[in-house]
């Protein structure tokens, strides 16, 4: 069976082919970066509009890397929450659109079901029962995860998501956006203990996040520094690398611990941050656990999580019919 998946929730139009046999047959992204820079984030009506050019050119480009026609598809898998709605409706409408034409079935996929089974196309891919973080610029969640649609949360963000928290202090740090791969980059240069951020919930009873202080103390040191010493902005933004990557680890060791389990998958766009790969790294070496990542390809938004999420979806639901709506705001846990 080959899936076709398409991925707009927010700023990056993905479009992959997808085989139950051949797995990954072909993938295709595009990155609205460029176009969001002057903006410092997402402008939402140039994504929906931007995502409108780039769909079916994509998939063109699918099918001539996987030498196939749109013939070929026999399913079709579309994000439809939570995301973006306007970004959302250029996603949905062209993948139904797509399923009627061409007379195959449709099957709206949830964005973080996605990034949770990514890891299935690595290589070992995890087994279940595992559980899972999941940290983007949108979301930071704990999920036990005991099979394709059965999934649990444990824990979740009560306010910014870590890859908020990154973009925002990107921002302060006048570093532009995205903000991620750019503080992480001034980490690297910075004095280690010379600036301590506090480590938000750290020490709580229950595996829930927050990050909103955090980005006050930031914005609070870096009023206090001196903007054109650029050794005062490595040191901050190593000191608020290290609390991140703290509390996430910190977090995720608590909740194997507290469900008895030693396979911990990591997935998202924050996923791919080499600090917090390091750490786990290291934590797993340390506690005998076993770490999944994606492929670092396929960590950011893409239409490969797409359609592997909707192979299993359709492996254990009916198709929709034609008529869809989009949600922006869904759980997780909801969509199981």
């Amino acid at each position: 069976m080959l899936i076709l998946g398409i991925e707009t929730s927010c700023d990056e139009t993905g479009v992959a082919l997808y085989d139950r046999d051949a797995g990954l047959v072909a993938h295709a992204l595009h990155s609205q970066i460029d176009m969001h820079q002057a903006f410092g984030g997402v402008v939402p009506e140039l994504a929906s509009r931007d995502h409108i050019r780039r769909v079916l050119p994509l998939l063109d480009e699918c099918l001539r890397q996987a030498g196939r026609t749109r013939k070929d598809i026999d399913a079709i898998a579309v994000t439809i929450g939570p995301g973006l709605a306007g970004a959302l409706l250029v996603g949905a409408g062209i993948g139904y659109a797509l399923g009627w034409a061409l007379e195959r079935p449709v099957v709206g996929v949830h964005h973080l079901e996605g990034h949770l089974l990514s890891p299935l196309m690595a290589e070992p891919a995890p087994e279940f029962p595992f559980v899972a973080l999941l940290v983007s610029g949108g979301h930071t969640q704990l999920m036990r995860v005991d099979g394709l649609g059965d999934y649990a949360l444990l824990g979740e963000t009560v306010d910014d998501a870590a890859g908020e928290a990154f973009d925002k202090t990107a921002q302060l740090l006048g570093l532009g956006y995205p903000g991620g791969p750019a503080v992480s980059r001034l980490a690297d240069f910075g004095t280690a203990g010379a600036v301590r951020f506090p480590r938000p919930l750290l020490h709580s009873k229950d595996l829930n996040f927050s990050f909103s202080g955090l980005k006050t103390a930031v914005l609070t040191a870096v009023r206090r520094i001196d903007n054109t010493c650029e050794q005062a902005k490595a040191d901050i933004a190593l000191g608020f690398v290290d609390a991140v990557v703290d509390v996430l680890a910190t977090k995720a060791l608590a909740a194997l611990a507290q469900v008895g389990l030693n396979r911990l998958v990591v997935a998202g766009g924050v996923g791919a941050n080499r600090q917090l790969r390091e750490r786990l790294e290291n934590e797993a070496r340390a506690h005998d656990l076993k770490l999944f990542f994606p492929p670092l390809a396929l960590c950011t938004d893409n239409g490969a999580m797409i359609a592997r999420a909707g192979l299993a979806r359709l492996e254990r639901q009916a198709p929709d019919g034609l008529a869809f709506a989009v949600r922006p705001r869904w759980n997780l846990a909801d969509a199981a």
